[in-house]
């Protein structure tokens, strides 16, 4: 099997001394959907979380990691965060926000630390799946060691 190579996330929890496992997946380019992540993975689809982008009206940017089953209600997302109302940013501004790309958006690493959210049903598992910062790469990680290295706060978000 080829070397995975550590990503920028996969550093930081090393220096965070973090227990991870780097699980690489075959990318479909024509589907980034978490469902399709889980289904290579062989995982629940509400065990594999994605990281979204929004922006609130007053806060600015803020980070939602739910799970691949959920759709984010905008309207508690907002109210979590402290804005009236929040939407997602535009793909086209991932990049430059984050420094990354859609379908391998990691909750850790960031360009800027941003406010993060997890939704509450990562504690229903003994580890979950985030990305690991690139496509075809996922962190398998323990919750509350993923809410502490991104300083997250647990809300129900879906």
């Amino acid at each position: 099997m080829a070397k995975i190579s550590k990503t920028n996330a996969a550093r930081l929890l090393d220096a965070a001394r973090v227990k991870y496992t780097l699980v690489p997946y075959v990318v479909d380019e024509n589907n980034l959907a978490a469902d399709h992540v889980a289904e290579q993975l062989g995982e629940p689809i509400e065990q594999v979380f994605k990281t979204l982008v929004l922006r609130g009206d007053r806060t600015g940017i803020f980070v939602c990691v739910v799970p691949g089953d959920c759709e984010v209600n905008l309207k508690m997302a907002a109210k979590v965060s402290g804005n009236k109302s929040a939407e997602m940013i535009h793909v086209k501004e991932l990049l430059a926000t984050t420094g990354y790309i859609r379908g391998g958006c990691s909750p850790i690493g960031m360009k800027k630390p941003f406010p993060t959210y997890i939704h509450s049903t990562c504690s229903n598992f003994d580890y979950i799946y985030v990305s690991a910062g690139v496509r075809g790469l996922q962190i398998c990680i323990a919750p509350q060691d993923l809410i502490d290295v991104a300083k997250a706060t647990v809300v129900e978000l879906c």
